[in-house]
């Protein structure tokens, strides 16, 4: 039983890679779902690091080949250093997925190419562990993916259609490939997208936005006024600014929420508070400041 699942575990690696390889050269990224921006804002060039490589077309291609050629690799040959290199590749994705989704939650992972433009959520995380659970348990597997797929058993096959439907659900690039389907098909149309920076927000969503995430969760608790001294919008965010108490020292704490219609995101960030006499240079660089702090 235990070699039938590390077995299972090859096919269904070579499956992914070969994938995500095929994703990432035929499915270019929208320009709406540009990397270097979020929700229609400038990203700062220090927190845009991690996605570099999605910017550069030949780095992006290059990176869809290697696993391809791992994929191909996993299905001819059970060589330790291939079944090793799989492992260290699908554990550096879960790393750089996991960093995405702390410090550019708005971002896809790019681990499909075009398909995986959505913001890098628990699903995406979760993933990505257990791909790099599945390449530990593969191993010590003893056949190549082609040589299991050859003496495939019933119980190896029950398997691989439990993991296979576990992937399905937890990839939300599979619904982004189905509303392409339907846009080229002519399905779909009649519904127009109001861009995020054009649409209407009332303030009341974006308070109950702001009430209902994890960011005023984790700072309610520094909010020292119920009255926000500030709210404005800018893009595709507005921002709330609140008087918060932090180590006995007066802080402001900014919160950014998204207009976006669905999948809205929830930052904040504590900035030293403005004073009132400010001049009018000063005042803008701390709303510069603002903005860096949050995006």
């Amino acid at each position: 039983m235990v070699t039938a699942f590390q077995n299972t575990q090859v096919l269904l690696l070579a499956a992914v890679l070969l994938a995500a390889c095929l994703a990432k050269l035929t499915v270019r990224e929208r320009a709406a779902d540009a990397p270097d921006r979020v929700h229609g804002v400038p990203v700062p060039a220090g927190l845009g690091r991690l996605t570099a490589l999605r910017r550069v077309r030949g780095m992006n291609a290059g990176l869809g080949v290697g696993e391809g050629v791992l994929g191909l690799a996993l299905l001819v040959t059970s060589h330790m250093s291939v079944r090793l290199a799989t492992t260290v590749a699908f554990a550096a994705a879960t790393w750089v997925v996991g960093e995405l989704r702390v410090r550019r939650p708005d971002a896809g992972c790019g681990c499909f190419g075009g398909l995986s433009h959505r913001r890098v959520d628990r699903r995406s995380v979760l993933r990505a562990v257990l791909f790099t659970g599945a390449a530990a348990a593969s191993i010590g597997a003893p056949l190549a993916g082609l040589q299991a797929l050859r003496d495939v058993q019933a119980r190896m096959g029950l398997v691989l259609l439990v993991e296979l439907a576990l992937f399905a659900a937890l990839s939300p690039e599979l619904s982004e490939l189905l509303e392409r389907y339907r846009r080229r098909n002519g399905r779909g149309r009649g519904r127009t997208v109001m861009p995020c920076e054009r649409r209407r927000s009332p303030l009341a969503e974006t308070y109950a936005s702001l009430y209902d995430s994890a960011a005023w969760a984790a700072h309610e608790n520094v909010v020292s006024s119920a009255v926000p001294l500030d709210v404005w919008r800018e893009g595709c965010w507005r921002f709330i600014a609140f008087g918060a108490r932090v180590d006995e020292r007066d802080m402001e704490v900014v919160f950014a929420v998204s207009t976006a219609e669905r999948d809205r995101t929830v930052l904040a960030a504590f900035v030293q508070p403005e004073r009132a006499d400010a001049p009018e240079e000063e005042r803008a660089a701390r709303s510069a400041e603002r903005l860096s702090a949050l995006l």
